[in-house]
């Protein structure tokens, strides 16, 4: 149930491949637990995998990807962004707004260049 106020998001993470499967598992249950930490909640989580990055971040060409969607009051976004910004191991994130929970995520076929 959705709590008053709250809203609906999409957390796309991505972490260092150079991580070892423990730790990237650590890295990303703490991710999660700074969602719930403020009172949110985790609603569908989408495993990517490992996969090549459209461009080297900090040297890594490869990373591991996430999507989760989340309900948390908007006021917390800040203090979110800014635990995020200080996760080493996590190299690029974006949270947007979204209208609903994709249960499974299909992508179009790019045509034929």
């Amino acid at each position: 149930m959705k709590q008053q106020n709250t809203r609906l998001y999409e957390g796309m993470y991505i972490l260092s491949a150079h991580l070892s499967e423990d730790a990237r598992t650590k890295a990303f249950e703490k991710i999660k637990e700074q969602i719930t930490s403020r009172g949110g909640q985790i609603s569908k989580i989408h495993d990517q995998g490992r996969r090549r990055l459209a461009y080297e971040i900090n040297r890594h060409r490869e990373g591991y990807y996430y999507l989760v969607y989340f309900t948390l009051l908007p006021s917390f976004l800040t203090e979110l962004n800014e635990e995020y910004r200080r996760t080493e191991d996590l190299l690029r994130y974006l949270i947007t707004q979204t209208d609903k929970v994709m249960d499974e995520l299909k992508f179009k076929q790019l045509p034929e260049v």
